[in-house]
Formats: C-alpha cells, sequence, structure tokens
C-alpha cells in the first residue's frame, strides 16, 4: 500500500449503515483508523474531535449533502482528502464536489482500494495525463444512473418507472440488464 502508513484517519460519512459498516472495516483491514459518520452533523462532530486524513462521503443522505459535508471538513482541516461517492453519478454532481474541494468522485459500488487509489489522485485535472476518464462518465453510465434513480424513486416497479421515463416496459428492463462499467 504505497504511501500509506498503519496510523492513516479515515472517516467514512454514509447514511447506509451496512454500507457505512462494511467500508470502515475494509479500511481497518487495511490499517487504517476508521471512524464513521451518517450525516453532516455526526462527520462534522467527529472532525472537530480529531480531523481525519482522508474522508469517504456519500453525496446522497437525508438532511445536508454529502457536498455540504466535504466544504464542512475542509474547513475544520483543509488538508483532509475527501473523495465523493454517489449511486447517481452525473458529470454535474462530479465538478460539484471536485469544486468543493473532494480530491476525487467515484460511483457506486466502489472498491475500498479504488477509493485509496482515488485519495492520491488529489489534485489532478479531468483533463490530466490519467485523469479524463476518472471523472467523466461514459455515456453510458450518465443515462443509466438517471433512470436507475428514477426506478428507485418508484421503489422497484419497472411498469411505474416506465411510465414515468415515457419508455416501453421491455425497453426499460432491457437497459438495465445492461448496467454499464463503472467507467
Amino acid at each position: 500500500m504505497p504511501d500509506h502508513e498503519l496510523s492513516r484517519s479515515v472517516l467514512v460519512v454514509e447514511d447506509d449503515a451496512v454500507l457505512r459498516q462494511r467500508l470502515a472495516r475494509a479500511f481497518r483491514d487495511r490499517g487504517y483508523d476508521a471512524r464513521e459518520a451518517w450525516d453532516y452533523e455526526t462527520a462534522l462532530a467527529a472532525a472537530r474531535e480529531e480531523a481525519p486524513e482522508y474522508a469517504v462521503v456519500d453525496l446522497r443522505m437525508p438532511g445536508r449533502s454529502g457536498i455540504d459535508v466535504v466544504r464542512g471538513l475542509l474547513e475544520v482541516d483543509p488538508a483532509t482528502v475527501a473523495v465523493v461517492l454517489t449511486g447517481y453519478g452525473s458529470i454535474a454532481t462530479a465538478i460539484e464536489a471536485v469544486k468543493a474541494g473532494a480530491a476525487h468522485y467515484l460511483t457506486k459500488p466502489a472498491h475500498v482500494d479504488e477509493i485509496i487509489s482515488a485519495f492520491d489522485r488529489r489534485g489532478q485535472a479531468a483533463g490530466d495525463a490519467g485523469g479524463a476518464g476518472d471523472y467523466v462518465p461514459s455515456l453510458a453510465r450518465v443515462e443509466w444512473e438517471p433512470i436507475n434513480r428514477v426506478l428507485s424513486d418508484c421503489g422497484g416497479n419497472v411498469s411505474k418507472a416506465a411510465r414515468l421515463l415515457g419508455l416501453h416496459r421491455r425497453s426499460l428492463q432491457r437497459k438495465l440488464s445492461k448496467f454499464p462499467a463503472s467507467r
């Protein structure tokens, strides 16, 4: 694990308890001192107690967004390196996250080793060597994300989601079965 010592600290900010606990455990297994928070308030309280070197922040949470969390963490300690995770990626939110101070932006599901690599890519602009594919999702991903968001908002009801999207139910099922690669 290059450039990472056993004493590195990471704050995992995720409202989904199972995902938060799994990520924290995976970081601990890799020698990180991992702490957990589930919203803006608990994240900032943890950072004020002991500012983390790294933070993994979910974009969509109840209450204040992950982008607000990134801004708040950087106000507490500008040296914190934050990576934003989301299940609903878009170019606009990626740009907003990076402008807010996030070092990187990844779509879920993201493996902990991918997150650790993203910590090391801080400061890399989208046009830097190796950075363009990391910040700009594929066209298939851009199409898939809002479709999946509507499906989620419909409680998994494909027929209802298809009506809202103006698609035939079978067309929607075909699109959903072709989950694009994360990049």
